[in-house]
This record gives structure tokens, sequence and C-alpha cells, in this order.
């Protein structure tokens, strides 16, 4: 009991995984807003906007740098795994949501011309994000792990 009592005071831990809900949270409104209808696998899927990878790790990383200062080992590994995650959201599985569209697309094709094909054939498209997702998630992660420091 112990244990759960100092992770739930943790606030580094606190922000990470506030960073992570409340982009999770606000990721499922943006698309319910723009596409005029409520998916739940918004809440915890990946892609869209803002990026939950970006806010998670960068309130990791500010929350970590605010209790260890910038020049500590915990400060370094956090932003080295904010940068890597950032980029990788943009990099490669950007990349591969643009595959899976595309792999989308020909399956159409084939469907319209009378192929049978199942529909666990259809890719996930919503994988990766684009920079300004990115941005706005790291922002987020930021405000979220100063606004967490300030409580406590």
């Amino acid at each position: 009991m112990s244990f759960l009592n100092d992770l739930l005071h943790n606030q580094i831990f606190v922000a990470a995984v506030l960073g992570w809900l409340v982009a999770q949270v606000l990721k499922t409104i943006i698309h319910m807003i723009v596409n005029k209808q409520f998916v739940a696998e918004r809440m915890v899927g990946g892609g869209g906007m803002p990026s939950s990878h970006s806010a998670t790790v960068c309130a990791l990383a500010t929350a970590t740098g605010m209790r260890y200062g910038g020049g500590s080992f915990e400060f370094a590994v956090a932003i080295m795994l904010a940068i890597i995650v950032m980029y990788d959201a943009m990099g490669v599985r950007r990349e591969t949501g643009i595959q899976g569209r595309v792999l989308n697309e020909m399956l159409d094709i084939f469907m319209n011309m009378g192929k049978e094909i199942s529909a666990e054939a259809k890719l996930k498209e919503l994988v990766g994000h684009t920079p300004l997702q990115v941005l706005m998630g790291a922002v987020l992660g930021c405000v979220i792990a100063v606004l967490v420091g300030n409580m406590g």
C-alpha cells in the first residue's frame, strides 16, 4: 500500500499520467467536433490532435527538470526519451499511417472490382502525428507539468 501511495504522490508520475489523460480527452473532443460523431477508440488510440505521446513525455521531462534541475542525469534521460518519442511520432509512425491510407484505398479499389476482402484487412490510418500535433502535445505536457508542480 505504501508503494501505491508513494506513486500517487510522485509529481513526476502524476504529471505524465495527466499529460496523457488530458491529451486523450482533448483528442476525443476535437475528433467529435470535426467529424460530428463520438468515437470511443479515440480515448485510447494513437494519432490525432494533440499528440498524447508528446504530452506524456514532455510532462515527464518538464516535471523531472523542475524537480532535479537541467543538469541532472534524470532530466537528461527524460528529455532524450521525449525527443525520441516525438521524432518517432512525426517520422516512422506518421509514414505508417500514410502507407495505411494508401493501402486501404487500394483495398477499396479491389473490393469495388468484386474481390472478397475481409474487414480485418483494413489498416489503421491514425497512427502518427503531424508536426503541429506533436507541438501542441508538447506544449500541453509542459503546461500540465508546471501546473502539477505548482500544486505540490
